[in-house]
């Protein structure tokens, strides 16, 4: 069976379109061989207060949870909780070079939003060391990436080849996954940009966690155009064919065949926030449930850093003898 391996990081608000386009394939797609983490440490490239990193990473745990990961199915990890991952993270940064490094364009672009800050930290620029290692010790075969972590993942490729060539076969060289073809998800008020957790317009993002009443105000604001037709075409109407979209993925109906149904964007607008409340108020009750017993999260993290470890530590233990370093 392929092995796969995905991850969130734990800061901002979990969105429509991250459950849509990743997180609900996650569930549906969970077996033996899917490891799925929140990954703390890289946060830390990042300062925010300690009370908010604990909060967005039990958030994003319990979302994961809400959502439909079994830990006793898939192994559901916190990254901070396998120690593994620093340790390797410290020999993948000695294994790939400055140069390599300071090409990342994700560096060059967080660097530069982060100047004004006058604080730029190392680990901000070191980053794919570490994200190589939390793919590099699952032996994971594949990676669902999106146009935005496609370097991060080629730059892993050339790690592991790189230490597999000095040091010898230790490392399962990745592959990038096509994700599912889903959605595409476009912010409400801008519906030309796609949804993002990191949005600037917060009446455009509707969130998972979203009160019914809050979804239901912004889905009727939504932009569309003057017209009033009401059809199927990203192109010419991008607003009325998100709305079409957001229904068609809250019914399991087809936007286009949706389309014949409305003369109006009013009832489109009300139909659309009704369908994605129901559609998410699974996902939403579970979370309040799980907000409620926090034992049972702290007993599924304790499963989950158990069988990640059984995991990370064997191919610890192959890359540090391979590399030279005395076992304990």
């Amino acid at each position: 069976m392929t092995r796969v391996l995905s991850c969130l990081q734990p800061t901002g608000d979990i969105t429509l379109g991250n459950y849509i386009g990743a997180i609900k394939h996650w569930a549906d797609d969970q077996s033996a061989d899917s490891f799925h983490g929140v990954v703390d440490l890289h946060a830390l490239t990042v300062q925010r207060s300690p009370e908010d990193l604990r909060a967005r990473t039990l958030e994003a745990v319990q979302m994961l949870l809400a959502a439909g990961l079994d830990p006793e199915i898939c192994t559901l990890f916190v990254q901070s909780h396998v120690p593994e991952h620093a340790q390797l993270g410290w020999m993948m940064t000695c294994t790939v070079s400055f140069g390599e490094l300071s090409r990342m364009t994700q560096f060059k672009d967080k660097s530069d939003q982060l100047g004004e800050q006058g604080f730029i930290s190392a680990g901000l620029f070191s980053y794919p060391a570490l994200m190589a290692a939390d793919i590099l010790l699952y032996d994971a075969d594949e990676v669902p990436v999106g146009d935005d972590q496609r370097q991060h993942l080629e730059i892993t490729r050339d790690i592991a080849q790189r230490f597999n060539s000095r040091y010898g076969a230790t490392f399962v060289v990745p592959k990038a996954a096509i994700p599912k073809v889903g959605a595409r998800i476009m912010d409400l008020q801008n519906p030309t940009s796609k949804m993002s957790k990191s949005a600037d317009s917060p009446q455009g993002t509707v969130l998972v966690l979203d009160d019914p009443k809050v979804l239901e105000k912004k889905v009727k604001r939504a932009v569309t155009d003057t017209d009033g037709d009401v059809s199927f075409d990203p192109a010419a109407k991008p607003g009325v064919a998100n709305l079409l979209t957001l229904l068609a993925v809250a019914t399991g109906g087809d936007p286009a065949v949706l389309a014949n149904d409305y003369s109006q964007y009013g009832p489109l607008k009300a139909d659309t926030a009704a369908a994605l409340i129901e559609f998410l108020r699974p996902v939403r009750e579970k979370y309040l449930e799980l907000e409620s017993n926090p034992d049972y999260v702290r007993q599924a993290l304790a499963i989950g850093a158990e069988k990640a470890r059984a995991v990370a530590s064997v191919v610890l233990a192959r890359a540090q003898a391979n590399i030279g370093l005395i076992p304990a």
